[in-house]
């Protein structure tokens, strides 16, 4: 037997696979790379299509900066506070500061989240607010969307002297990659926003993919909304598997996204020669707090450009799921859609022709890949409610492993400990698995 780890919670488990297994190992390639800024400070001090932040911020009265909520990896920690330094430099009081936390559909943040995410300095020096896309009233309207529906974003984020934000890139599977504009347009949108840009019409055109910002319409979707928005100034960073900054840089949204793209995509995109038959895939802390994220790890590996896993093969997650599905309004539609009769068939015909509200498109998603694979959350807090929602569960990843070797046959297994920043290109002709 051969033994390896994979990200659990905010530890990892360690696990055996047969001897006779072919097993492939997948991970991100090394994260230093060069001339690429890894110093917030440093590239603070240089920012990519635009002037200086004191510059900027010289004469304002009232600045916010949008960060990402506990769902995101995002180091705020390390990007925050050089943004600070810069508006305390230019005369901006600690009262004119709010931090407003993009938490888009999902549920309002902990005290000790936020201090978690942005440390207790900060926390205890600046006010450190919520959005909340249900509440009419703080919302502005910033653009006419499809159909006449108005496009709303948080009105303190709107009407600010001067709007910053903050962003991690890696690999998102509507987005293309996440960061730039999508932490103010998406995490700081009214429900219509999310809706459209989250809706089947959007999310099965086919310029709607991982790694692709060139001609994807959900990017330029967000990129508009952010332009609409006034959004200023961002500080987005990329990280290596280890949690390290693996690439900063500071400056104008587009510009910004567009380097940390390229480097996210030249650290992430590996090769692989076929298709596997099982696929262990690795999230840890945020994301396999709740069900709603940790999902992603299976629809990132069979909304690749080439499925990862052959028609008929499982997909196995280790995942906490402390919060079942998630606590939010968009993980509790998730939820109850997945939960569903009819089965995925029935989720996927039913939002082709009646839409989506937000989270129910992840549920889209999901029923698109287990129609053609099994997905097995191990180690799941509450097995009971995950299987309510169409998964399988396994107490070990050995177990889900001999489960799903049904015909005795030496499994060809693929090991990625870090699923959602690994971005597999199958170098082969497969068959098709999406509906």
């Amino acid at each position: 037997m051969s033994t390896w780890s994979i990200p659990y919670g905010r530890s990892s488990l360690t696990f055996s696979l047969p001897d006779d297994a072919n097993v492939t190992l997948l991970e991100p390639r090394p994260t230093r790379l060069d001339g690429v800024e890894t110093d917030p400070d440093t590239a603070l001090a240089h920012p990519l299509g635009s002037p200086r932040l004191e510059a900027l911020a010289s004469g304002k009265r009232d600045v916010v900066i949008v960060v990402t909520d506990a769902t995101r990896a995002c180091p705020d920690h390390l990007l925050v506070p050089p943004m600070l330094r810069a508006l305390e430099r230019s005369g901006v009081p600690d009262e004119a500061v709010t931090l407003l936390v993009a938490v888009g559909a999902h549920r309002a943040s902990t005290e000790a989240e936020k201090r978690e995410k942005l440390g207790d300095a900060i926390v205890d020096r600046y006010r450190v607010i919520d959005h909340d896309g249900a509440d009419p009233d703080q919302l502005v309207k910033v653009l006419d969307g499809p159909g006449g529906h108005p496009f709303l974003v948080n009105r303190r984020a709107v009407e600010a002297d001067l709007l910053l934000s903050t962003g991690i890139v890696e690999p998102h599977q509507y987005a293309g990659f996440s960061g730039g504009a999508k932490t103010v347009a998406i995490g700081c949108a009214g429900e219509n926003i999310i809706a459209y840009t989250h809706g089947p019409a959007m999310i099965d055109l086919p310029g709607t993919r991982l790694a692709n910002l060139a001609t994807n319409p959900f990017q330029q979707a967000v990129r508009e909304v952010a332009r609409a928005a006034g959004l200023d100034f961002v500080a987005n960073a990329v990280l290596g598997p280890g949690g390290e900054l693996a690439a900063v840089s500071y400056g104008a949204a587009e510009p910004v996204h567009d380097a940390l793209a390229a480097v996210a995509s030249a650290l992430m995109t590996v090769d692989i020669p076929h298709q596997y038959d099982v696929a262990i895939a690795g999230v840890g802390y945020p994301k396999d707090e709740n069900l709603y994220q940790t999902s992603r790890a299976a629809s990132y590996l069979q909304f690749a450009p080439t499925p990862v896993v052959r028609p008929g093969g499982t997909i196995i997650i280790p995942a906490t799921c402390h919060e079942g599905a998630g606590k939010g309004a968009g993980e509790q539609r998730f939820a109850a859609t997945m939960r569903a009769t009819g089965g995925p068939a029935e989720i996927i015909a039913h939002a082709r022709a009646q839409g989506i509200k937000p989270g129910e498109q992840r549920a889209y998603v999901m029923a698109q890949v287990l129609a053609g694979a099994r997905v097995v959350i191990v180690g799941a807090a509450d097995p009971v409610a995950i299987e309510a929602m169409g998964f399988a569960t396994a107490l070990t990843i050995e177990a889900a492993v001999n489960e799903a070797m049904t015909d005795g046959a030496a499994p060809e297994i693929v090991v990625i400990p870090h699923a959602l920043t690994t971005l597999p290109i199958v170098r082969e002709e497969p068959a098709t698995l999406l509906t």
